[in-house]
């Protein structure tokens, strides 16, 4: 499978000799990454390397201690959640954590808080048009739903805010490879109308297959980044992340 070719644009995101903890332990130690308007950039590593405390991060749900996060330009480093949703970053978290007890429709719903009722409805539509089986159940509770179906919804409920980046937490973890393959394949399908994407994904293979870079990421610190085929080639990827001798 071939990687998109990069594109040569402007930065969305960038952060700077980010420093994040949770109490007393040094998550996150004097990172750096850039993610370019218009691509899909993926963070791979281990477990407890840093890549969900970097989504956490740049969502606002976890403040640098050192370091900056811009956005657009901007610092965001001190910007309560709620206000960089309004401001275009959207985010699926790992575990999806979607509202159970609420139907798909519902979810969306609550996903489009900062929207009117005509910018819901139009956005609605396009999450049915990407995500076809959340349309036939839309009347279904969300705790009722497959795995897959539920990944889907968190995605569709992270896009109904219209943002102008979208941070994905694991998207195929507990997945099918069938269903696996079904949301790369929206994913590569969103970032196509023009949606920048930064990417945790365990499944570095299907990650870098998608991805224009990337970054490895080992205890809290970026130990390589480059292109998606440049890492593919690299030999200590693809011996430590992509299972190969």
């Amino acid at each position: 499978m071939t990687a998109p070719t990069t594109v040569a644009t402007d930065v969305v995101l960038k952060l700077t000799n980010v420093h994040s903890y949770y109490g007393a332990i040094h998550a996150l130690r004097g990172i750096d990454i850039e993610v370019p308007r218009g691509e899909i950039v993926t963070l791979i590593g281990a477990n407890g390397a840093g890549k969900t405390t970097t989504l956490r991060t740049i969502s606002g749900l976890l403040h640098p201690r050192e370091g900056s996060v811009e956005f657009n330009g901007q610092d965001i480093s001190r910007v309560p959640a709620h206000e960089l949703v309004v401001k275009g970053i959207g985010h699926a978290p790992e575990g999806r954590r979607i509202f159970s007890r609420l139907t798909i429709y519902e979810n969306l719903l609550m996903g489009g808080f900062t929207r009117s009722k005509d910018e819901n409805t139009e956005q609605v539509e396009r999450v049915y048009e990407l995500f076809p089986r959340l349309r036939e159940r839309h009347a279904q509770k969300g705790g009722t739903l497959s795995g897959g179906e539920q990944q889907m919804l968190a995605i569709g409920r992270a896009l109904m805010t219209r943002p102008d980046v979208l941070l994905l937490d694991e998207p195929s973890l507990g997945l099918a490879p069938i269903l696996v393959q079904q949301i790369f394949g929206i994913i590569r399908e969103i970032n196509a109308s023009g949606m920048t994407i930064l990417l945790v994904e365990q499944n570095a293979l299907q990650a870098l297959s998608v991805a224009n870079r990337g970054y490895v990421l080992q205890t809290g610190e970026v130990v390589l980044s480059g292109s998606s085929r440049d890492l593919r080639e690299n030999e200590m990827v693809r011996k430590a992340y992509l299972g190969e001798d």
